[in-house]
């Protein structure tokens, strides 16, 4: 019976497997967008998984700040034996004893009055933080990474397909240059032309083959995994209006900049850390509390027979420093410095922060007016090889002069989409300058490939 079942049910497996393998291929085969690469590298990326172990770490800094105002205790335990030899010179006798020594105890410290302890406490709350900030600008960061390697690999891949249009519509000019040569309508200078044009698209495309591979890897460092096919961007790509001037960008970027804020966080912390310096000459307040529990078999008396010692204490402890040697004095001295030097990194940052604003507004600016330009620049130049074509033909245009046409023309399609991908990264790198990008500004961009 089972021999039977079998039997029938191996044709249908059979039957079922060339379709469940075209739908993988099919599922295999579909290009993966921004948006799918960017889960992949939230899920892959070494920096982001660094960043997010630091954070994790640096969140125990509240506990260990509340511990500094827990009450501590500590069990002691010890134990000795003694040997010892008593001469003695009125009867001239001697002795020797030896015994052995036990002891433990418990004690606890809690303290009621420790000025540094409370700044260290508000120290820790800092420190999460600027934890969290640079956790989100890792986050900001890998954004702006991910499209950048995105659109680099659709770069070198348009290279490759372009070159290849190219060197197929050389070799055509080339063939046509040398039959010309056969039948003696031309000279060999048409066809030494062609041959050099060829040759050197076969130079370019041996690079950019090379530059695709590199780009492809560079996702995949981000990633995990090596890209196979990624959607490209429509056609029918329109650049949106710059929007806010750069005044107004520059104002949300002194605002939301996450690097201006982990460094207002820095210089928050070095003030921090002058009080708890200058904390160092007030007095301190624990409560003490101890216990010991000693027995010793013998003792070095004549007459000792061992003891059994238990003692308990409980009270108050206050410690007024008076003189440390100048530590204290230098320590604040040094934070204070410290705390200088925060404040001229904060306008490092702010200057900074400042120019990359400028600089990525810009060339956003840059791309949309070339975006438009090198897009017209695409149909006169199919205009002008078709004529540069028809004028060969008739005899009043060289081979030179198409195959200049054709190189005009391939370097304009070339130059437009990269204008695509450097308007649609830029868009990514203005507002990460500003320290506003956010998973949504990835999503605009997924709805403009296809």
């Amino acid at each position: 019976m089972a021999l039977r079942t079998v039997a029938w049910l191996l044709p249908a497996l059979l039957l079922s497997m060339p379709a469940y393998a075209a739908e993988q291929v099919s599922l295999q085969a579909q290009p993966l967008k921004l948006m799918d690469v960017y889960q992949q590298a939230l899920a892959h990326d070494a920096t982001l998984a660094s960043a997010l172990s630091a954070n994790r770490a640096a969140q125990e800094i509240i506990e260990q700040g509340k511990a500094l105002y827990r009450p501590t205790v500590n069990f002691n335990a010890d134990t000795n034996a003694l040997k010892s030899n008593i001469n003695y010179l009125t009867t001239s006798e001697s002795s020797t004893s030896r015994f052995e020594n036990y002891r433990y105890g418990v004690d606890a410290r809690q303290p009621i009055f420790r000025k540094q302890n409370l700044i260290q406490i508000e120290q820790a709350a800092t420190q999460v933080s600027q934890a969290d900030k640079q956790l989100n600008l890792a986050q900001q960061a890998l954004m702006l990474r991910t499209t950048q390697a995105y659109f680099d690999v659709l770069m070198a891949q348009d290279k490759i397909e372009l070159i290849g249009a190219q060197k197929a519509a050389i070799a055509s000019q080339l063939a046509q240059a040398q039959a010309n040569f056969d039948l003696g309508s031309a000279t060999i200078t048409d066809a030494n032309e062609a041959q050099a044009r060829y040759d050197l698209t076969l130079a370019q495309e041996i690079a950019a083959l090379n530059e695709f591979a590199i780009a492809k890897h560079a996702v995949q460092a981000i990633t995990g995994q090596l890209p196979q096919r990624l959607a490209s961007v429509k056609p029918q790509l329109k650049p949106n209006d710059m929007g806010p001037s750069m005044a107004t960008w520059q104002e949300l970027a002194l605002l939301n900049n996450l690097n201006i804020q982990i460094q207002q966080d820095a210089a928050k912390l070095a003030e921090q850390d002058i009080a708890r310096n200058q904390a160092g000459h007030l007095p301190t307040l624990d409560a003490v509390a101890s216990y010991t529990d000693s027995y010793a078999n013998g003792s070095v008396s004549r007459f000792g027979t061992g003891n059994e010692l238990q003692v308990g204490s409980i009270g108050l402890q206050l410690q007024i420093p008076l003189y440390e040697g100048g530590a204290t004095s230098s320590r604040v001295r040094q934070a204070v410095l410290n705390k200088q030097k925060a404040q001229d990194d904060l306008d490092l940052v702010r200057r900074q922060t400042e120019l990359d604003t400028q600089r990525a507004y810009l060339n956003l600016s840059s791309s949309i007016a070339q975006l438009k330009a090198l897009d017209q620049a695409v149909i006169s130049s199919q205009s002008q090889l078709d004529a540069t074509q028809l004028g060969y033909q008739v005899g009043v245009r060289t081979s030179v002069d198409v195959l200049n046409a054709q190189q005009q023309l391939y370097s304009a399609k070339r130059d437009a989409l990269q204008a695509r991908y450097n308007y649609l990264t830029n868009i990514v790198r203005l507002k990460t300058a500003a320290g506003i990008v956010a998973a949504a500004d990835l999503v605009d961009i997924n709805q403009q490939l296809e």
